[in-house]
């Protein structure tokens, strides 16, 4: 049922990767997929929270490869420097982990698990991990739901949830199928930007409406222009079929000013939530 957006400025702060220099700390992509860097350039992360509140921001989700180290008292700077700064730490992102792994998905739920104890102490009231990274077949699907609601049981203090990512949750069929099997234990997190094809506001239409969080991402028409139109329709989506959290935009093009590319999408969003 429709019903207006949430009007926070929030953000998804792989957004501002290239404000941060590029910073992925040691040891935090066991994957491969993003490289170590020290982001001597980059904005340092206690001074994000911040940044994030002269820009108007009241809500981030943050990502874990932003942490040069997870020491109790680094992590409590942290929280402290978003409680100064009045952001509210909606989500942590755990960006790695492939709890479907056939060889390592054990190893990398205990991994996890050592992620999610570094949420609890940031305060955040939410985790996001992924699903996992194997084709769907009864096999994995089975396989990341026991394993996602072993994390879950293991950490009753936070909540624990998931996103349509990577190579398991390919499509809304998938997620509903992932979702029914976990009963209610973990949650979703609705990305607007992983699915693609002719079908994408449909696919995303089947799910958002039980999301408790959401990445909004702005996708571009040129190099350095926003796809309006596809950003308007996910939104108009989002808000159609009463998708009740809150719009975290995403950015990620070619335009290095990102936080003049993150204050458009705000406007642009302001077009649909009114």
């Amino acid at each position: 049922m429709a019903h207006s957006l949430d009007p926070t400025k929030a953000l998804h702060t792989w957004s501002l990767f290239r404000t941060m220099g590029r910073f992925v700390a040691p040891g935090s992509a066991p994957s491969g997929v993003l490289t170590e860097n020290d982001g001597a350039e980059g904005l340092p992360l206690l001074e994000l929270p911040g940044q994030l509140a002269a820009h108007g921001f009241a809500s981030a989700q943050l990502c874990h490869f932003y942490l040069p180290r997870t020491a109790a008292s680094y992590l409590a700077e942290v929280r402290d420097a978003f409680d100064t700064a009045g952001v509210d730490l909606e989500c942590f992102l755990v960006d790695d982990g492939d709890v479907t792994h056939p060889e390592r998905g054990e190893e990398q739920q205990d991994w996890l698990s050592g992620w999610i104890d570094v949420a609890e102490q940031l305060g955040a009231p939410r985790v996001r991990v992924p699903a996992g990274d194997q084709p769907p077949t009864e096999q994995t699907i089975a396989l990341s739901a026991r394993r996602l609601r072993e994390l879950a049981a293991d950490h009753p203090d936070i909540r624990v949830i998931t996103e349509n990512w990577k190579s398991l949750l390919v499509d809304a069929d998938t997620t509903r199928d992932l979702l029914d099997r976990l009963g209610g234990e973990v949650g979703l997190l609705i990305d607007t930007g992983n699915w693609t094809g002719p079908d994408k506001y449909e696919q995303i239409a089947a799910v958002a409406g039980g999301a408790e969080c959401s990445q909004v991402k702005a996708r571009e028409s040129a190099p350095g222009v926003l796809d309006v139109e596809d950003l308007t329709r996910c939104l108009t989506v989002l808000r159609d079929v009463g998708y009740a959290g809150r719009i975290s935009y995403v950015y990620a093009g070619t335009d290095d000013d990102e936080w003049g590319r993150l204050e458009q999408m705000h406007e642009i969003a302001g077009t649909v939530t009114g």
